[in-house]
């Protein structure tokens, strides 16, 4: 008797609770608001899954609430992302023909609602402008394709696979054309942020544009040309085919010198943002002054007993994607005159009551209500203010040194662990291609080409895990130099450097990595042995070479023994001439 009395109270409780949402018919039910739903597919049928994700840019978010034509409530369950913007995502399966209500809350109030009608013809409205919704749907829809415990490794082969992936993909088969089967998707660095803007457009129904940009000199960033506007894309649905035509048009167009345009330019597809946690959104872009492009993810916020993470994703030349923590190590960051580096946000496209298209100037940019400010904040930063600065965005709170160390450990891990997997692809190519020589290009060109070089050279790469040591043995002189930025608890500066000093040197020899070797075995390596070849991965990303010496193994070594391939003597004496870039960790001007 006593159960069912709890039982009655907490069904009245429970009506009490949802009354203020969803009382009655007359409920508004328009798309109103910072907090804006949308769904997939564009026209939902009765017993086909239904994806629903509610965006806010104001405040996270509660619930979401499904409610038929009946006003009966349907339970949802959701996953919870980002800040700002912050996302609710729910799957839905087998719903009857009818109307539907889709309601977001805050706080046991509505702050977002959405008419949903299953098993009609006519597709759902489509936007058709870009502005501040769906630029933080566009944010939400990429953290929600790259999501995975921070932890996990991601990677794939590919961009296809992860578009692919019905549980990844919000906009997976969105148009209900069966669309994404045999996309060819499969973006290098520069395309990638591309690709994921294009794709994006195609599926929504927005403009885009693109331009042709040159590659700069030593004194002057690249130089672009009037955009290319796609607007078709806002004309109804548009067929796999007719996307794939303005994709190869965009993929012969754009390359790194697109999104290294200076920062003060108006004739660019990007401009450059505040450096705030506010404004750095998923999908913003970091451009490094010699072309390496990363598009950021996820943002991990710091916690108690776990550092924060920025999570962002690149593609490489083999076009395989993988994500990576944004860190000094993963990022260049130089004042130069040939370049203008940062965080990036694609420059927004409008249309005019004839369907003519145009792109924001930075004027325009600087106090758009729309659209993330155009700054120059960047501009005047030195590197060490920079990323000073981004590391406070990330810990707001400070780190405790060990933390700090700990966290610039397991990103380097990171680095060397996937640069396994591309020296291990060259590895695989000499398999298919045993009497086969990969010619390398003459001077800057070995960083930007195309072909098997491009494909299974380490260039870049190594000149990012240069970079990446030199930061991790550095740090205990940044505690010195920017204090500021870390939880000494009482310790001096100078005290806290040497206890980093003796940690640094036991677990540099804790941690370790394996590759393989040419006859198939794994090697073991310390991260101490890493640090320790520092110089020979100044000469280590030839593919000609085998992977004991791209490992930086010396001959008459155990280690060495199974070596079978060595790149041809022209080739090592112009690495030896090439080697200063490496040391210097200075890339050459094209």
């Amino acid at each position: 008797m006593n159960f069912l009395r709890l039982n009655f109270w907490m069904i009245c409780l429970w009506a009490w609770f949802y009354i203020p949402l969803v009382s009655a018919n007359d409920i508004a039910c328009e798309q109103t608001g910072a907090a804006r739903i949308w769904i997939s597919p564009l026209s939902p049928q009765a017993g086909q899954p239904v994806k629903i994700m509610a965006v806010s840019i104001d405040g996270p978010l509660s619930e979401l609430i499904l409610m038929d034509s009946r006003d009966q409530l349907i339970p949802l369950q959701f996953r919870q992302r980002g800040g700002p913007p912050w996302s609710l995502t729910a799957n839905l399966g087998n719903l009857d023909s009818g109307l539907y209500r889709i309601i977001a809350t805050r706080n046991n109030q509505q702050t977002g609602c959405r008419s949903m009608v299953i098993g009609e013809a006519a597709a759902q409205e489509k936007p058709e402008t870009w502005n501040l919704a769906t630029e933080a749907f566009y944010s939400a829809w990429i953290e929600e394709l790259f999501g995975a415990p921070p932890e996990e490794n991601f990677s794939f082969n590919s961009l296809e696979p992860v578009l692919r992936n019905n549980d990844r993909n919000f906009l997976h088969n969105y148009l209900g054309l069966n669309e994404d089967s045999n996309l060819p998707l499969m973006p290098d660095c520069a395309d990638l942020p591309y690709t994921l803007r294009a794709y994006f457009a195609w599926k929504i129904g927005l403009p885009m544009a693109f331009r042709a940009c040159g590659r700069g000199s030593a004194k002057a960033p690249p130089s672009c040309g009037t955009p290319t506007i796609v607007s078709e894309f806002t004309r109804g649905v548009q067929s796999q085919t007719n996307f794939r035509k303005r994709y190869r048009q965009l993929a012969d167009t754009v390359h790194s010198g697109s999104m290294r345009t200076g920062l003060t330019a108006d004739n660019t597809d990007w401009y450059p943002v505040p450096l705030s946690r506010e404004t750095l959104w998923p999908g913003t872009v970091y451009a490094d002054p010699y072309g390496h492009i990363l598009v950021l993810a996820e943002w991990v916020p710091q916690t108690a007993d776990r550092p924060g993470m920025l999570l962002a994703v690149d593609a490489q030349p083999d076009n395989s994607v993988a994500r990576k923590r944004v860190w000094e190590g993963t990022m260049l960051f130089a004042n130069t005159e040939n370049a203008g580096p940062g965080f990036k946000a694609f420059r927004p496209v409008v249309l005019s009551a004839s369907g003519t298209g145009r792109m924001l100037s930075n004027q325009e940019l600087s106090d758009h209500p729309d659209f993330m400010p155009f700054s120059l904040e960047q501009d005047y930063l030195t590197p060490d203010d920079f990323y000073a600065q981004l590391t406070q965005l990330i810990n707001p709170q400070g780190l405790d040194p060990l933390q700090a160390y700990e966290a610039m450990l397991t990103a380097l891990v990171e680095q060397v662990e996937t640069r396994v997997n591309s020296v291990q692809n060259g590895e695989m190519y000499f398999h298919k291609n045993p009497r086969g020589t990969i010619a390398m290009p003459s001077g800057a060109a070995i960083f930007q080409t195309i072909g098997p070089w491009e494909n299974y050279s380490t260039p870049s790469r190594d000149m990012r895990l240069i970079i990446a040591i030199n930061v991790l043995s550095g740090l205990p002189e940044k505690i010195v130099r920017h204090p500021e930025l870390f939880v000494l608890s009482g310790q001096s500066p100078e005290q806290a450097k040497t206890m980093i000093e003796r940690y640094h040197a036991e677990r540099a020899q804790e941690r370790s990595i394996r590759y393989i070797r040419s006859d198939g075995s794994e090697w073991e390596l310390t991260i101490a042995e890493v640090l320790a070849r520092r110089p020979n991965f100044e000469i280590a990303y030839n593919p000609n070479d085998c992977a004991e010496i791209r490992w930086g193994a010396q001959s008459n070594t155990e280690e060495y023994a199974t070596c079978r391939r060595q790149a041809p003597a022209e080739q090592r004496a112009r690495m030896a001439q090439y080697r200063v870039w490496f040391r210097e960790t200075r890339r050459p001007v094209p």
